[in-house]
């Protein structure tokens, strides 16, 4: 597999446009006519390594299993990966080298929305597609993105429901804690106006952001014991950090004696490697919101965490084989959607490729059937509410009865 790295990328001491035209002599050719690249944009350094980093493995694993079934169009899938090292404007880089050099015919990529959104010209710019794997704030709508995870409508408004519901907490008031940049601000937007559709007075939230791998949560947290002391109702805290900064809040909030019968956690990025390493007895109860939880039910998924535990073990990977989380499955998914819209399409020209997403279904490990329309490119999905458990998990709280329609733009805020 071709891996690029920020060396390869940037030199020593090269840096922008230098860069890009230094970078070709560090890359090698296609290994064959016959292969179909595709790259994926994943950091395996940085904050987000520990997360990012198993999705360049499970793209693997989805294309191995696809050239096991004779690839596609009569080609072997070649994946490339690289190393934006949680750098932002790296993302890019890497991006339109893959897309202008390697002639990648789809990239697979991004964690946070504003590693997708230095993506996003390059792929306008040179017609590529970027498969984007997260549920996000939405608002956004490129044919040059495949939305393949859930927009709020679909996923953060049933569970901020769900929370001030009857079979909830009854939450009236709501500290929103958020890494500061475009995901957290534009969901909290969003949370305000849904809100204050909703009768509730601007007094009843209130909204903290920290920088990218913040660590130190102690006044935070005290913060939040100060706003749940005080009258108006039942709090919750809506929680939008990212990263390594996850499992730091939950070991201060779990450390500082406040639990999820005190004030419930729904974590809008939680997921379950954020809970490796922690003693989740002390958590038990607090929430995320999701398209997959790793409890869903039935023999999709049983193969789906079969198959990866037997990826882990023979190619060595460096994660749990015993854990998997939405944005990996969502990831495995984009790559199948691909490959059954370059099949139907007969062509790996993105222009063909994306007439080719009008009418596509996959039943993926979720349960439910992903489908695609010619309105936009997102994907209809289900959604899960889970509950963090003593075993670093989550039971399944609650799911959609069906995959609902996507809404791309949020009415709120």
């Amino acid at each position: 597999m071709t891996h690029l790295t920020r060396r390869g990328v940037l030199g020593t001491g090269i840096s922008g446009t230098a860069a890009l035209l230094a970078a070709p002599a560090l890359i090698r050719p296609a290994s064959a006519a016959d292969t179909v690249k595709l790259g994926c944009l994943f950091s395996s350094s940085g904050t987000m390594a520990n997360l990012e980093g198993r999705l360049n493995h499970v793209v693997r694993m989805a294309a191995d299993a696809i050239n096991g079934r004779g690839g596609v169009n009569g080609r072997q899938i070649e994946v490339l990966t690289s190393d934006p090292a949680s750098d932002w404007p790296l993302y890019a880089q890497i991006g339109r080298q893959m897309l202008q050099q390697e002639k990648v015919a789809a990239l697979f990529g991004c964690w946070t929305s504003v590693s997708r959104k230095s993506v996003l010209p390059v792929v306008e710019q040179n017609d590529g597609l970027l498969f984007y794997p997260l549920h996000f704030e939405g608002d956004e709508n490129s044919k040059n993105v495949v939305y393949v995870n859930s927009p709020p409508a679909s996923s953060v408004l049933p569970a901020v429901d769900y929370l001030m519901g009857p079979d909830g907490v009854g939450a009236k008031r709501f500290f929103m804690i958020g890494s500061d940049y475009v995901w957290p601000r534009t969901i909290n937007k969003q949370l305000k106006g849904y809100w204050t559709s909703k009768g509730i007075s601007e007094s009843a939230w209130r909204e903290e952001y920290v920088p990218f791998g913040f660590s130190n949560f102690q006044t935070l947290v005290n913060q939040v014991r100060s706003f749940a002391s005080q009258p108006g109702g039942q709090p919750i805290v809506v929680l939008t950090v990212v990263g390594s900064s996850i499992p730091d809040f939950l070991r201060e909030f779990a450390n500082q004696g406040i639990s999820a019968t005190d004030v419930p956690i729904l974590g809008l990025d939680m997921v379950e490697a954020d809970l490796e390493g922690l003693d989740t007895a002390k958590l038990v109860g607090h929430l995320n919101c999701w398209a997959y939880l790793q409890a869903a039910k039935g023999a999709r998924n049983q193969k789906f965490l079969a198959d990866w535990a037997a990826y882990v073990k023979a190619k060595n990977v460096p994660f749990s084989a015993d854990t998997v989380i939405d944005p990996m499955v969502s990831a495995y998914d984009s790559v199948n959607l691909w490959a059954l819209a370059a099949a139907k399409a007969g062509s790996f020209a993105v222009p063909e490729v994306r007439k080719a997403f009008a009418g596509l279904s996959f039943d993926d490990p979720s349960g439910y059937t992903l489908t695609m329309t010619g309105e936009n490119n997102y994907v209809s999905r289900g959604v899960f509410i889970g509950s963090v458990n003593e075993k670093r998990g989550f039971d399944v709280l609650w799911q959609s009865p069906d995959a609902p329609k996507p809404v791309p733009f949020s009415p709120y805020g």
